[in-house]
């Protein structure tokens, strides 16, 4: 073999690659600021590429392959001293087995580095309630939450409980005490996991991802009980956030469902990252806090009448995604192709900008 897959996985962290896939029949590739790279034209064939697949198992503290020879599919965090930590999922391909990495960092982001706005490095100051951070895959939604966590960690005597799958950033005891469970490694699932977390004397509870109505039901009860729930959903925008979430349950329990969000949900902020003029990424957020007309919108199931209250609410620290793009594309920073390319009504977006 001619590379082995700590030294594959060296190299793309000294390239800032984001992320790596080892896929067989095709070389190793890499995505740096975006664009997927290939190393060279040598193609990895299934053979070869097993043999890497067992050496990132060995990495990972000689895991288990029983899992993902079952069922083609298994998700793990390890890490290579002095060079990174890696979220691998990996999986069958054709029969084959083939890798999906993603490079995380061993510090903790700076959220200022990362252009996160204060808005939502504020969330951390919340003591109660249930808060989303929301978008697509590859948004920087875990990013986002690390350094909301890493706020609290730094400024309130709190117990933080953390249930991911798998753990990407790992936060060291400051001011608070910081556990981290990974879900089948530590427990069975994210509901069984919340249940327990309720019984371990929780201040804030971050669950990486909210799948399924059990999870989303047992998050809002824990939310309702006086508990601060940090969770993601892979929507962009913050009424088709609210619309996910009712429709997650079946009809009968809907109207419930309403109030229930209505009561305890305090924000939800929404990502994208948008390819800029110099070919980096720049985030940018839709964000949005419960208020009265809001919480009365929900209840009364006027979903519909969110994006307008939010674009008329920047005194109270909201922005529309809209909003945020005009914004960036003001200073420069993204195209204006790319602002109409990532906002929810193209021609509207057209429009707005003629007005510019």
């Amino acid at each position: 073999m001619e590379y082995t897959a700590e030294e594959l996985l060296t190299t793309a962290v000294r390239q800032n690659a984001s992320d790596i896939f080892l896929i067989p029949g095709r070389p190793f590739s890499c995505k740096i600021e975006g664009r997927i790279i290939c190393r060279d034209e040598n193609k990895i064939f299934p053979d070869e590429m097993d043999e890497i697949i067992k050496q990132i198992y060995q990495l990972a503290g000689n895991r288990d392959m029983k899992r993902v020879m079952e069922t083609g599919d298994d998700d793990f965090s390890f890490a290579i001293r002095g060079v990174s930590r890696f979220r691998a999922s990996i999986l069958k391909q054709r029969g084959s087995l083939g890798a999906v990495i993603r490079v995380v960092q061993f510090d903790l982001p700076d959220f200022k580095a990362l252009h996160l706005p204060d808005a939502v490095i504020d969330i951390a100051k919340m003591t109660k309630g249930l808060v989303l951070v929301t978008g697509p895959a590859g948004s920087g939604k875990s990013t986002t939450l690390a350094c909301i966590i890493d706020e609290i960690n730094n400024t309130k005597n709190d117990h933080v409980i953390t249930l991911e799958d798998p753990i990407e950033y790992l936060h060291r005891h400051k001011m608070s005490v910081v556990t981290q469970r990974e879900i089948v490694t530590d427990t069975e699932s994210y509901v069984s996991g919340l249940r327990a977390a309720l019984r371990q004397a929780p201040d804030v509870i971050l669950l990486g991802e909210m799948r399924d109505f059990e999870t989303i039901r047992t998050a809002m009860t824990a939310a309702e009980t006086g508990h601060l729930v940090i969770s993601t959903l892979h929507t962009v925008g913050a009424a088709n956030t609210v619309d996910r979430i009712i429709d997650a349950f079946p009809p009968n329990q809907q109207q419930q469902i309403r109030t229930q969000i209505a009561m305890v949900l305090q924000a939800v902020i929404s990502q994208q990252l948008i390819p800029t003029v110099d070919g980096s990424l720049y985030p940018a957020f839709e964000i949005m806090f419960l208020n009265n007309a809001l919480r009365n919108m929900i209840r009364e199931s006027k979903i519909h009448q969110i994006d307008g209250v939010i674009a008329a609410s920047q005194a109270e620290g909201m922005i529309s995604m809209d909003n945020s793009l005009i914004d960036l594309y003001r200073k420069g920073i993204i195209s204006r192709e790319n602002a109409v390319a990532y906002s929810a009504n193209s021609e509207l977006m057209e429009k707005k900008l003629a007005r510019q």
